[in-house]
C-alpha cells in the first residue's frame, strides 16, 4: 500500500523573529523581522512575540488551520537515495495543488535529524495529483524531522513538521559546542554579535575564502543568505532572510550578512546559513547559546569567542 495513503487518515532581516516565522510560534516567540516576514510565509501561523499566548509554534505541528502534512509512514533506508514523497492536504481533505510562491519556490523543504545533524534544504517537485517528490538521502539511521514551508493559494504562510524514521543502528551525534567560526567547502564563515534571550541581538555572518573576504556572493532564492534556526530539544523552527535584497542599490554582496534577532529563550540553537558563491550553494552551521538578558529573562550563558572564553 502506498505509504502516503496509509497515513492519510490521521492528522498527524534581515529582521529575524523567533515567532511563527516560517516556523516558530509562542514557545519560541519572535526573532525581529522584515515586513515581508509579517506578510507572508516567514510568519507562518499565529503567535505572540514572547511566547505567552496559546498558539503552538510553527513546525511543531503536523496539521494547522486545516492543512496537514502527510509523510511516508514506512521506515526509510539510510545512506541510499530514495524518492521521498509526501502530500499537503487542505481543509477539504484533498491534496493541495495550488500554491503561492515565496522566495521563488512553491514549497521549501527542510530536513534535520532529531540531534540537529544531517541538515538539508531542498525543493521538491509538485505532481498534478498534489504529490510532492524529491530525491533524498538520509545519511544515517535515526528519527528525522521534516518541515514544509509553504503558502497555499489564497491562504497565509504555514510551516508544518513531522517525524520520519530511518532504519538502522542509531548513534546520536552530540551537539557541537558554541563557536564563532564555521568551515565549509574551503570557506570560513565568522559569526559576530551576541545572542541574548528576550532582547534585540545583532548577528553578522561574514564569508571568506582562502583568507580573503568574499565580496561577490550570488543571489540564492532572492537573497544573499538564508538562515534556518532550530531550537535544541523541540526543534522549533525558524527560516529567515537578510534585510534588503540583491539589486536594491544598498545591499552589498558580502562579505557580511547581518541579522537583527530576538531569541525568546535562553537555550541552545543550531543555525544553518545557506549562501551561494561561484554557482554553488554552501551551508555553514553554528551552535549558539542564547544568554539571559540583563532584566533576568531566561537563563543561560553568552556564546564563547574564538578561544572559547565567555564574554
Amino acid at each position: 500500500m502506498n505509504t502516503i495513503g496509509k497515513t492519510a487518515t490521521f492528522a498527524v532581516g534581515l529582521a529575524l523573529v523567533f515567532g511563527a516565522s516560517l516556523g516558530i510560534g509562542h514557545a519560541v516567540g519572535p526573532v525581529g523581522d522584515s515586513a515581508e516576514a509579517h506578510a507572508g510565509h516567514d510568519m507562518a501561523g499565529s503567535a505572540d512575540p514572547m511566547g505567552s499566548g496559546d498558539t503552538v509554534p510553527g513546525g511543531l505541528q503536523v496539521s494547522e488551520h486545516g492543512y496537514t502534512l502527510v509523510p511516508p509512514s514506512d521506515p526509510l533506508p539510510a545512506g541510499k537515495q530514495t524518492d521521498f514523497r509526501f502530500r499537503i492536504t487542505g481543509p477539504d481533505g484533498r491534496p493541495v495543488t495550488r500554491y503561492t510562491q515565496s522566495h521563488g519556490k512553491d514549497l521549501h523543504f527542510i530536513v534535520a535529524r532529531r540531534d540537529l545533524s544531517g541538515f538539508q534544504h531542498v525543493h521538491p517537485e509538485l505532481g498534478a495529483d498534489g504529490t510532492w517528490s524529491v530525491p533524498l538521502t538520509f545519511g544515517s539511521a535515526g528519527t528525522y524531522r521534516v518541515f514544509t514551508d509553504f503558502v497555499p493559494a489564497g491562504g497565509s504562510g504555514l510551516t508544518l513538521g513531522a517525524d520520519v524514521s530511518v532504519a538502522g543502528d542509531y548513534r546520536p551525534t552530540p551537539l557541537p559546542a558554541p563557536s564563532r567560526t564555521a568551515h565549509v567547502d574551503g570557506y570560513t564563515v565568522t559569526l559576530s554579535g551576541d545572542a541574548t534571550a528576550g532582547a534585540a541581538s545583532m548577528l553578522t555572518l561574514s564569508v571568506a575564502k582562502n583568507g580573503r573576504p568574499v565580496t561577490d556572493l550570488q543571489p540564492y532564492l532572492g537573497a544573499y543568505g538564508h538562515l534556518v534556526a532550530l531550537r535544541q530539544g523541540d526543534l522549533a523552527y525558524l527560516h529567515v532572510h537578510p534585510q534588503g535584497a540583491p539589486g536594491d542599490g544598498t545591499t552589498r554582496p558580502g562579505p557580511g550578512i547581518t541579522f537583527h534577532a530576538e531569541f525568546p529563550s535562553a537555550t541552545a540553537y543550531r543555525l544553518y546559513l545557506d549562501f551561494q558563491h561561484q554557482g554553488k550553494v554552501h551551508t555553514a552551521e553554528f551552535t549558539v547559546q542564547a544568554a539571559a538578558s540583563h532584566d533576568g529573562s531566561g537563563s543561560g550563558a553568552d556564546m564563547p569567542d574564538h578561544d572559547g572564553h565567555d564574554h
